[in-house]
């Protein structure tokens, strides 16, 4: 899944009565002639022309407009890099969008920029539960999850057939032993992207390995607790002892990922979004490769990471423009068009109705059976920056000094809180 939450947002009391009062500006407007125009801006999970997301967007809008006469929806797609950054200008300016999707702030939430999800859907309660719960704030839901992901661990199973390896890892220790297996056939053994692109995840899934997390079921931030600790003090010793690829905190899962797909790294974390990298690396087969439960220090892990990615609705007008709002909701989270998403992005659904759809999949079924024990990043407006700071900095645990890394991003949280 792509990244979300990248920077805080420090909004301005005059964005919040500007909003309230109805005096931003924006391209979504509402008329006395009965005619409304949304702005809907999403971010772009496509790989070139072909599968832009501005292509799927403008389709939902087209049929919606078909149907609604007197709403239009104006679609803006934007680079996943730069989507952040713009709707946090666009907000600023009091650019005002009425709709936004591929990412969620909570600190939107927090200004009271945003609308309930009850307040702009029918039937919110079909949105996954696990999901929704990281959508909310203070008890109620503004983030609207529209798609997801979960992890498991890939596998090369040509290299582990030249190299001897019998079966999937299930423990860290399997994982190095195979891992070096690999190398001595000139390959990287493990793929470890700890560079700023998606740090976040892959620590977290080697923090779960070993009962660690962010924060405890008690919401106490222990980015530095011993769990997380030892399994950076592990994570050194595996990169020293060269299983992984060199300097992996300079290394982003996309590169690793078109490696893999390439045939030169043995074993790697991934989502869904790997199987088109595979598919048009045209160098391994579907016989050729496989994914598994992530191993952990002790065994498999039983809860994995799950991420989505969410749309979200602006108080960017009246009743009129938030009814209008609520028809397209209703109309783009059909069945029919999550499941396009899905496979268009081979990610997952968001809402109940559509897993449930999706089960039997040979693709997404696996996947799909992780999501309801799935493990979420912390919710809250904290988080933010310190996702920020774990992108850029927790690479440097591997090469340096763990407890050092790791406590300096500690002490970031709780200031924050």
């Amino acid at each position: 899944m792509k990244p979300a939450l990248i920077a805080s947002v420090a909004l301005s009391a005059a964005a919040v009565l500007a909003l309230s009062a109805c005096g931003g500006s924006s391209g979504g407007s509402a008329s006395n002639s009965g005619t409304t125009t949304l702005k809907l801006v999403a971010a772009d999970y496509g790989t070139g022309p072909a599968n832009t997301s501005q292509k799927y967007w403008q389709g939902i809008a087209d049929a919606f407009h078909a149907q609604n006469p007197k709403i239009t929806v104006k679609v803006q797609a934007i680079n996943w890099n730069d989507f952040d950054n713009q709707v946090q200008t666009m907000v600023q300016n009091h650019q005002f969008p009425d709709i936004t999707e591929g990412d969620y702030f909570s600190n939107y939430a927090q200004e009271g920029l945003l609308y309930k999800a009850s307040e702009v859907m029918t039937n919110a309660s079909n949105l996954m539960p696990v999901f929704s719960k990281l959508g909310s704030y203070q008890n109620a839901q503004y983030g609207m999850p529209f798609t997801t992901s979960s992890r498991t661990l890939f596998y090369n199973k040509k290299l582990f057939a030249q190299a001897k390896i019998t079966s999937a890892p299930q423990t860290w220790a399997d994982v190095q032993a195979d891992a070096l297996k690999i190398k001595a056939l000139g390959k990287i053994g493990f793929g470890l992207p700890l560079g700023s692109e998606e740090a976040q995840a892959e620590s977290l899934l080697w923090m779960l390995g070993n009962g660690g997390n962010y924060k405890d079921a008690t919401g106490n931030w222990t980015i530095d607790s011993p769990q997380n600790t030892q399994t950076f003090q592990f994570l050194k010793q595996l990169v020293g002892s060269g299983a992984t690829e060199p300097n992996p905190g300079t290394k982003n899962r996309t590169d690793l990922w078109k490696q893999f797909a390439q045939g030169q790294i043995g074993m790697i974390n991934g989502s869904p979004a790997l199987i088109p990298i595979i598919q048009e690396g045209k160098v391994l087969s579907d016989s050729d490769w496989t994914s598994v439960p992530i191993a952990g220090k002790g065994g498999p892990l039983q809860s994995t990471l799950g991420v989505c990615d969410f749309a979200a609705a602006f108080k960017n007008g009246g009743t009129s423009k938030q009814a209008a709002i609520k028809k397209f909701l209703d109309f783009a989270y059909q069945d029919k068009y999550q499941i396009q998403f899905d496979k268009q992005y081979d990610l997952l659904p968001a809402t109940t109705s559509a897993a449930q759809t999706l089960a039997s999949d040979p693709v997404f079924g696996p996947f799909l059976k992780a999501l309801p024990k799935a493990v979420q990043y912390p919710g809250d407006t904290v988080w933010a920056n310190v996702k920020t700071e774990v992108q850029h900095t927790i690479g440097t645990a591997v090469t340096g000094d763990p407890s050092k890394v790791l406590g300096t991003l500690q002490q970031t949280a709780k200031k924050g809180s």
